[in-house]
């Protein structure tokens, strides 16, 4: 492995290439004890004494006094903060919001079989009754979140959607009017998601929690999943580019550094396939940088979480990137429709030169909220399948229960089960 000033290089030639990789596959967050204490205990807590120790919690880590009325946003807050936001941004907001209600307006395809002597299969697909979404405070506001989460919930059919985060800026609350959420709470942090679960005196609990946090809330819902239903357990942005010859070196640089931006536990990955390119995309990273805004954050992000690694062809190259897993994949190749179908593990995959991630995030369609960590490998992208629920229904004449008697009796003697098989004999023989 080779250190280059600011980034770590590792080349799939080199004699220690696996084991330094390994160091980049297993780099998650890992919760302490400590932290997991401290977050069952805010769990504990609230669901026994709800409110109050919802607002006894919320003054302790958001140093910010609140009862059960200044909880809630209202809707005149709500017209007020709207009116805030300029005109050109709430346009913005408004084709953001049109173009992910389109990619997510379709139909759930019902399964229905029916057979000749009267057998008949469906599985009916329902709305959720209520979801909580969690949008994230603290080091920026994230309108784009609550579209992203909102909206497919809304084309679902979810009667009631409702929202917490720990600040309701003037432009998150616009894009919640816009997106149609329901209820509003200024509550944030572990005991955003004990509420949202258990319902106190202020908030009633909902079917299923979407949208991410950080390390506390993520512990949360990771320790509520079963009583409530959850999206993901997500963490840190991530992006990994494969890029060849025929990609441009500034463009790379720019998408690992928009992911480095967020969080300096991010994780830029550059995957390329030539030394040419892995020497220029370097220049590229070092001299962007300090026309950052965010420059700290971002260097702490390519200093602790980033690499360039230098493959031997896009074989190899697509394959690291699915043992990776990343939330977000960047084909910058000479053909990347080619080099798209040997990827089955990503959160989402943005295709040339000209598709930054940046565009995922805020326009495209698809919703920006993506397994992170590794977990693209059985996780997926958040979208209108995450606010419903399926539902067998199971019909059989006895004609048609005779067909199968035979066999659905073995089966459940085979696994001991002399009941079960007297259920379908005491029918059968009626």
């Amino acid at each position: 492995m080779e250190k280059m000033n600011k980034l770590k290089v590792l080349r799939t030639k080199d004699a220690d290439f696996e084991e330094e990789f390994k160091k980049i596959l297993f780099r998650r967050e890992e919760v302490s004890a400590e932290i997991e204490k401290l977050v069952k205990d805010i769990l504990r807590d609230v669901k026994k004494r709800g409110d109050q120790a919802l607002f006894e919690y919320t003054e302790k880590f958001d140093q910010t006094k609140l009862d059960s009325v200044s909880a809630v946003v209202s809707g005149e807050e709500i017209e007020k903060a709207y009116d805030k936001v300029s005109k050109q941004e709430i346009d913005a907001l408004r084709l953001a919001a049109a173009r992910i209600e389109k990619f997510h307006q379709k139909k759930i395809n019902q399964i229905t079989i029916k057979g000749e002597k009267g057998e008949y299969l469906a599985e009916i697909v329902s709305p959720l009754n209520k979801v909580g979404l969690y949008v994230p405070g603290g080091k920026a506001a994230y309108p784009s979140s609550v579209l992203m989460s909102a909206i497919p919930a809304r084309v679902a059919g979810v009667k009631e959607i409702v929202m917490v985060s720990p600040t309701v800026s003037p432009h998150v609350l616009a894009a919640a009017k816009i997106a149609g959420v329901s209820h509003i709470y200024r509550i944030g942090g572990a005991q955003a998601i004990a509420a949202l679960t258990y319902g106190t005196e202020s908030i009633e609990g909902v079917d299923k929690i979407v949208g991410p946090g950080n390390i506390y809330v993520e512990t949360a819902k990771r320790l509520v999943y079963g009583e409530v239903g959850l999206d993901m357990v997500a963490g840190p942005s991530e992006v990994v580019v494969i890029a060849d010859n025929s990609g441009v070196p500034s463009f790379a640089a720019a998408d690992l550094l928009a992911q480095a931006e967020h969080d300096e536990d991010a994780r830029p990955i550059l995957i390329t396939l030539t030394e040419y390119f892995l020497q220029e995309a370097y220049k590229e990273i070092i001299s962007q940088l300090g026309d950052l805004a965010r420059k700290g954050i971002a260097e702490r992000s390519i200093e602790k979480q980033g690499a360039i690694i230098l493959a031997c062809d896009i074989n190899e190259a697509t394959e690291l990137a699915n043992r990776i897993a990343p939330e977000h994949l960047v084909l910058m190749v000479d053909k990347p429709d080619k080099a798209l179908k040997k990827i089955n593990c990503a959160g989402a995959v943005f295709l040339g030169n000209y598709t930054p991630v940046t565009v995922g995030d805020y326009m495209a369609g698809p919703s920006h909220i993506l397994p992170t960590a590794g977990t693209a490998r059985f996780f997926s992208p958040l979208g209108v399948e995450d606010f419903v629920k399926r539902m067998s229904v199971i019909s059989f004449s006895k004609e048609s229960l005779k067909d199968i008697e035979n066999e659905v009796r073995r089966l459940a003697l085979l696994e001991g089960f002399d009941a079960h098989a007297k259920a379908v004999e005491k029918r059968t023989k009626f």
